[in-house]
């Protein structure tokens, strides 16, 4: 397990994470480290608990004598592998050089500088600040947007290639000058390309594509990792994005995945074990400088606690495509299969081979943190049938539509679900009690068995058999096209929707606190050749307004709006809009590439999929994300 804290709420632990990680603070680590490895034993002082990390995350560490903090409570404590002293007691050390493990170290060193001169050289964490041209708020070095980043699977390889998508909504929340900055890792983890983007001003589309990155730096074919950097950033710290699998030569291949989160989780979970035909790949992605030793990776089937390790290294930035039935080679669906990553990787993909059609989707952090919470099974009446879990059920003449509940918490031994179906005018068709579930099921819901042409389904909580719950509910919905033998699948969690009185953070807002009861959604256009596509879900966790008034509002490429149309979607309900269908095609093309639908509504909170299809019965599907 590495020793970081990669997510905290509490404001400040992510950002410190994000500091030491980035690619060019490994860089400078790695000078630092040289100097002080020819002053070697150091002793470290560890103000902000950053010791740790640091040491973890970055290779060729140099040797340690001891570790002190100015906290009396911390003493003891264990520092990069020593139990921490008092500060008072720095003397004792026989070392010539100290660190200073802090950022902004000006006041610390001013504090210190008549107890720490009998050290011949001082050093600190500044060294490995980002250059100045590199920063959204130079004044405030750990200012969580002068760290909006991410990573991206990138691919351009056997006849796949990849385009991210995204728009510069930084500029709704008054940004100016955005510009990307970006690095591409090829699988050794070698650095092939680095480039800047500039963006437009105004909320303006982006699009990076693989196979134009290839062509511009002249790269031979590559499957890596793409970094990205926002500067300018504003309101948003995170960098959201859809991300499109597709033949190059526009074969049958076709998936879209949701952005990472910017954060390692000690645990994955969401991975579906192959069906018969299938072969299924995990994309393990190292994220850091310092290597994922041997064993550092594992597979387990959910729920029986027998882990099998990875038994190769992955160097650093590196990629290394596992075929799950290496580890696992009796596993199958509709197992699940959980990733003990150790806090290496961010979200990681796994790819889904069948019949020479490929499939691309991402796993979700399964959470350390989360215990049962009683409230759960108390909730008043008021806020109706409380937490959903809302998923299309695609038209059931060319689809068939399955749900797999996911455990996504170390701490969920059962699962006490529902499954209820509505159809698009929000009339509930049916339900199911799953019942409460143990970690380890095996239990995947074909939507046929309820009498739903199209419309979409919502897991709940139901106790009448017991059971507990923490609110972080979730799924894997798999939809597969009945003609064409082509899939795809998303993953996702429940909220509470639509409901003026709040629990805990629901609903959930995009900006600000509960009650979230709007919705600003993202969605792609098509690209000449595929078609795009959106199933918006009216999901209601009590009765709500009985239908919803939201805008689509077509942007062309510098963000400028040239179209809206309004669909009114009744309350439990849902619809399936192409937007090419919506604006007609003349006004499609005259958004271009880049162009983009934005979905507002101030009446209620929606929850949407979106995704392309083709001539070929390939076709794409996750879930949409807002800002």
């Amino acid at each position: 397990m590495l020793n970081i804290q990669t997510f905290d709420a509490r404001s400040g632990g992510n950002v410190i994470y994000k500091a030491l990680a980035h690619p060019v603070a490994a860089e400078l680590a790695a000078g630092l480290f040289a100097q002080l490895r020819v002053l070697e034993p150091i002793v470290v002082f560890d103000p902000d608990n950053l010791a740790s990390a640091l040491f973890a995350m970055h290779p060729d560490a140099p040797e340690i004598e001891a570790v002190f903090v100015q906290n009396v409570a911390e003493i003891g404590s264990i520092r990069a592998g020593l139990p921490a002293r008092p500060l008072a007691l720095h003397r004792d050390a026989t070392s010539r050089a100290i660190l200073i493990a802090c950022f902004d170290s000006r006041r610390i060193r001013a504090l210190l500088s008549h107890r720490v001169s009998e050290f011949e050289q001082i050093f600190d964490l500044d060294c490995l600040r980002l250059p100045e041209s590199m920063l959204t708020v130079p004044g405030r070095y750990l200012d969580r947007l002068n760290f909006a980043t991410n990573y991206a699977l990138f691919r351009e390889q056997d006849g796949l290639s990849t385009r991210l998508v995204t728009a510069n909504y930084w500029a709704g929340y008054g940004a100016h000058s955005v510009r990307l900055w970006l690095r591409l890792f090829d699988g050794d983890g070698v650095v092939i390309a680095q480039w800047e983007q500039e963006l437009p001003e105004g909320a303006a589309g982006v699009v990076i594509d693989s196979a134009e990155v290839r062509r511009r730096f002249d790269l031979p074919e590559f499957t890596g990792q793409l970094f990205i950097h926002a500067i300018g950033a504003a309101g948003h710290d995170v960098v959201k994005y859809a991300l499109d699998t597709y033949a190059s030569g526009n074969g049958a291949s076709l998936s879209c995945t949701h952005d990472a989160n910017a954060w390692p989780s000690e645990r994955y979970a969401g991975m579906p074990a192959p069906a018969a035909g299938e072969k299924v790949t995990l994309w393990v992605q190292n994220s850091h400088a310092a290597p994922i030793p041997a064993g550092g990776i594992s597979l387990d089937l959910m729920g029986a606690e027998q882990p099998v390790e990875l038994a190769r290294a992955i160097p650093p930035f590196a990629t290394l495509a596992l075929d799950v039935a290496e580890l696992l080679p009796d596993a199958r669906w509709p197992a699940q299969i959980e990733v003990r990553a150790g806090r290496h990787v961010v979200r990681p993909r796994y790819e889904v081979v069948r019949d020479g059609r490929t499939r691309i989707a991402h796993l979700n952090v399964e959470r350390a943190d989360l215990v049962p919470d009683p409230g759960i099974k108390s909730l008043p009446g008021l806020m109706g049938r409380g937490y959903l879990l809302p998923f299309p059920v695609l038209p059931r003449g060319r689809f068939r539509s399955t749900v797999l509940p996911t455990p996504m918490a170390h701490s969920q031994h059962n699962l006490p679900l529902r499954l209820d179906v509505f159809d698009a005018e929000g009339v509930k068709k049916g339900e199911r009690f799953l019942g409460n579930l143990p970690r380890s099921h095996q239990i995947a819901v074909d939507l046929a068995e309820f009498d739903v042409e199209q419309g979409h389904g919502e897991l709940v909580y139901d106790f009448r058999h017991g059971g507990d719950a923490d609110g972080w509910m979730h799924a894997l919905v798999r939809y597969e096209d009945l003609e064409s033998g082509h899939a795809a699948e998303s993953s996702f969690g429940a909220h509470i929707y639509n409901t003026l009185m709040t629990y805990r953070d629901e609903p959930q807002s995009y900006a600000g606190p509960p009650p979230g009861l709007t919705t600003r959604l993202f969605l792609k256009l098509g690209d000449g050749v595929r078609r795009s596509f959106t199933c918006l879900i009216y999901a209601a966790s009590a009765p709500w307004e009985a239908r919803s008034s939201t805008r689509f509002i077509l942007m062309d490429a510098h963000g400028v709006e040239i179209g809206a149309e309004e669909v009114r979607i009744a309350c439990s309900g849902s619809a399936l809009v192409f937007p090419d269908e919506l604006f007609g095609h003349e006004l499609i093309e005259q958004a271009g590439v880049g162009g983009y639908v934005m979905i507002r509504d101030k009446t209620c909170r929606l929850f949407g999929y979106h995704g392309l299809m083709d001539r070929k019965g390939g076709f794409s599907l996750d879930h949409m994300f807002g800002f």
